[in-house]
């Protein structure tokens, strides 16, 4: 009895604090986003420069490891054992994706455009069973292109 009362007790907690952080961390990332929203990063190789000269351009990088909360990792057990989309850790991704680009974006405070741009995510896993960590790490890399002359 007392191992179910922890069990409620750890999903009730994971419940709360998990998303608390996660409405926190969406408002933090909604915010840069609009901060950073003229500053455009597209997956083209190379932008019709228009009267524009290149000044300079480098690598840009942001990476990011969210980290998966008690509860989702319950619902996603469930929804192991019964199938369907694992949609509480869909979030997790989006976070994490969202925050690897504007990471890469504040690494090149000065770039107008960033080209090329990848993401790459990885699943991080310490341990096994209940006492695992999870964690979703994502990489976002571009080439970030400072132009002279702007239109």
């Amino acid at each position: 009895m007392e191992q179910l009362i922890g069990v409620v007790v750890f999903l009730i907690l994971g419940y709360g604090f998990g998303t608390h952080y996660e409405k926190k961390h969406y408002k933090s990332i909604l915010k840069r986003e609009r901060r950073h929203s003229k500053r455009p990063a597209v997956n083209m190789k190379s932008v019709p420069l228009e009267g524009r000269e290149i000044e300079s351009s480098a690598l840009a990088v942001g990476s990011t490891v969210v980290s998966v909360d008690y509860f989702k990792r319950f619902l996603a057990g469930l929804k192991m054992v019964f199938g369907g989309r694992l949609t509480s850790y869909e979030s997790l991704l989006d976070r994490a994706r969202r925050e690897a680009l504007l990471r890469m974006k504040e690494d090149a405070k000065d770039a107008d455009i960033f080209l090329n741009v990848r993401i790459e995510t990885s699943s991080i896993s310490k341990g096994q069973g209940e006492k695992s960590v999870g964690s979703i790490e994502a990489v976002a890399y571009a080439t970030a292109v400072k132009f002279r002359n702007k239109v």
